[in-house]
């Protein structure tokens, strides 16, 4: 599993000559509620397992959470079930929040 930092997304998501990264966000919905970056798909922790159908092996995955523990454990998951290209966001949407848009709203 690879890491990068919430700066490090931000350049992914802007540069066009990079495919695009699935944000998978995998906090409970009252979380993806109150706060999430644009263009995340919303799979709470324990729906994974049933859900992975939905996700693309090959396809490049950015794990998010909250602080980065249960998004973590995700990308180990994801990982440990054949997926070749996982990262996960160190800091969660917080890190986000503090270091690229000072306007989500934090909890």
């Amino acid at each position: 599993m690879q890491h990068i930092t919430a700066p490090e997304l931000a350049v992914w998501i802007a540069d066009e000559s990079r495919p695009k990264p699935v944000l998978l966000d995998v906090r409970e919905p009252w979380e993806f509620q109150t706060c999430h970056i644009a263009g995340s798909v919303a799979i709470p922790m324990q729906s994974i397992p049933e859900r992975l159908q939905e996700l693309e092996e090959d396809a490049p995955i950015v794990c998010i959470c909250h602080h980065g523990a249960r998004s973590m454990s995700v990308a180990a998951f994801l990982e440990r079930n054949g997926f070749t290209q996982v990262t996960n966001l160190t800091g969660g949407v917080h890190a986000w929040a503090l270091q690229v848009d000072n306007s989500m709203p934090t909890y």
